[in-house]
């Protein structure tokens, strides 16, 4: 039996293989699904949930959840959506993110997810959390107020640069990113080529010396939207 199948996203058919993810098969079609956490370098983790789709009538991540033969799997399901905007909306308040004077503004994934989606404000009261700058290293700048946790720098330290540099600390709301167990960043062991560096989604790491290197207007996001380079964005939604 040929390890080889279709499954069915948004009524179109695409060709899938066994061991794929629902993520993988789809980027092969050319079929964008939004996502924050996941990065092509790094091992897929499951934790943003803006991937989140319907499968056979089931939510899932479709970064990490396993194409199965004949899987029916909705995308651009208005309710899919719904949720998306809604956990998009909950990172925006849960931190501090000033877009207009943000270094990261038109390179910013959940700034290029919130105009995808439709959003031009909140529903949710912001919250104004008390976040520290961490500035302590001469090339790299921490800044916790934009920190989404979305875990791509703990994972390609760990994965890719084996170093283990950043990790999680604290629960719930309190949760956060530490350095070197609550070192300051002036880490011996965190380098300007690290892969972790160069992760970050937002604003949240970002290298000394090298502001506004690319004008706005100019940016990634300022004039195709996220996803654009898997697929156009100008089909009718599915309903």
């Amino acid at each position: 039996m040929t390890d080889s199948f279709t499954i069915r996203v948004d009524g179109r058919v695409i060709e899938a293989r066994q061991g794929q993810t629902i993520m993988e098969a789809t980027e092969q079609a050319g079929i964008y699904i939004p996502r924050l956490c996941d990065h092509p370098d790094l091992r897929a983790h499951g934790s943003c949930r803006i991937c989140t789709v319907l499968a056979n009538g089931r939510s899932v991540a479709a970064c990490t959840q396993p194409v199965e033969r004949d899987m029916e799997v909705k995308n651009r399901h208005p309710r899919v959506e719904a949720w998306r905007r809604q956990l998009i909306a909950m990172l925006f308040v849960e931190g501090n993110h000033f877009c207009p004077c943000c270094e990261k503004s038109g390179n910013c994934e959940l700034q290029a997810l919130g105009y995808l989606h439709g959003m031009t404000a909140t529903q949710h009261p912001h919250l104004f959390p008390r976040r520290a700058v961490d500035g302590s290293h001469p090339d790299i700048l921490l800044e916790h107020n934009r920190c989404v946790l979305c875990g791509r720098c703990v994972r390609a330290s760990r994965d890719v640069d084996g170093k283990q540099v950043f990790q999680f600390a604290g629960r719930g709301l309190n949760r956060h990113i530490t350095v070197n167990t609550e070192a300051q960043l002036d880490h011996p062991g965190l380098d300007l080529k690290d892969k972790a560096v160069s992760v970050c989604p937002v604003g949240a790491i970002l290298k000394k010396h090298k502001h506004y290197g690319v004008p706005v207007g100019e940016r990634k996001f300022d004039h195709d939207p996220i996803g654009s380079d898997v697929e156009s964005h100008d089909q009718d939604k599915v309903t």
